[in-house]
């Protein structure tokens, strides 16, 4: 059974690992706030966008994702989510990631980390509690990344562009057009885009359309729908492109996370 505790027991426990268990409902947000330790946070159920200056991630079912100490960030939840999240003191390992990332889950990581949940804050640094805990970091470190990224520009002028497309997804306004919101040429842009994000325009508009649509898709929007809120054609269109970013179909996919 899952032990009742708080954020704050879990940041001010002495332990290199502690573990919290919460639960939310569909719409619930966790509003812009940073913790002193590292977080990886795992969603049993439901969807998670995690938001922060450097852009925009989301957690599918089954997922996770790591938060570095310190880094500003909010959480809007799609679907019911049960969200179990590991705290990680700064010093707990070596090499932690420096940066925000989406992971995949391994059923022995899931496993390590419903279990963390009832292991209480002052576990004893030997034995199979601390074990566990050491587990989690151990699947930590070799659990493969996932491109569920939308990255954001520092660049004021992206930036202003990157949100517009974002506030309507609907539209897919030409280069030129989006080029002349922030007075360049459509070549400027384009380098701009591929010198800061790595990516150009028409690839990042597909990112955000995929990220974006996968909290709707699990919070049970019809395909018809998110196709046509994110400007495509036709459901099949959307699945195409689906596939072509993840390698299997919306509802494909979504059977497999859950």
């Amino acid at each position: 059974m899952d032990i009742k505790r708080t954020v704050d027991d879990c940041e001010a426990c002495d332990r290199p690992v502690a573990a919290l268990a919460t639960d939310y409902v569909h719409g619930d947000e966790v509003p812009t706030h940073s913790h002193h330790r590292a977080q990886l946070i795992h969603g049993v159920t439901g969807a998670m966008t995690v938001t922060s200056d450097g852009g925009r991630w989301v957690v599918p079912t089954g997922k996770a994702v790591w938060m570095p100490a310190g880094m500003s960030h909010r959480i809007r939840m799609a679907g019911d989510v049960r969200m179990r999240t590991v705290y990680v003191r700064t010093d707990a390992r070596p090499g932690l990631p420096q940066r925000c990332e989406v992971i995949d889950v391994s059923p022995l990581l899931r496993e390590a980390i419903m279990a963390a949940m009832a292991i209480p804050l002052d576990y004893r640094q030997s034995g199979r509690d601390h074990r566990v805990m050491q587990l989690i970091l151990d699947e930590l470190e070799q659990a493969p990344r996932l491109s569920m990224h939308v990255p954001f520009p520092q660049d004021a002028r992206l930036m202003k562009v990157c949100r517009q497309l974002m506030a309507d997804p609907a539209r897919a306004p030409t280069l030129d057009e989006l080029a002349g919101r922030i007075h360049v040429s459509g070549r400027t842009l384009s380098r701009l885009f591929e010198r800061e994000l790595g990516m150009s325009v028409s690839a990042w508009r597909r990112r955000m359309c995929l990220v974006l649509s996968l909290p709707q898709l699990a919070s049970g929007a019809s395909l018809a729908d998110v196709a046509l809120a994110f400007g495509y054609d036709s459901p099949s269109a959307f699945t195409a492109m689906f596939k072509r970013e993840l390698g299997m179909a919306p509802t494909m996919y979504l059977a497999h996370q859950s």
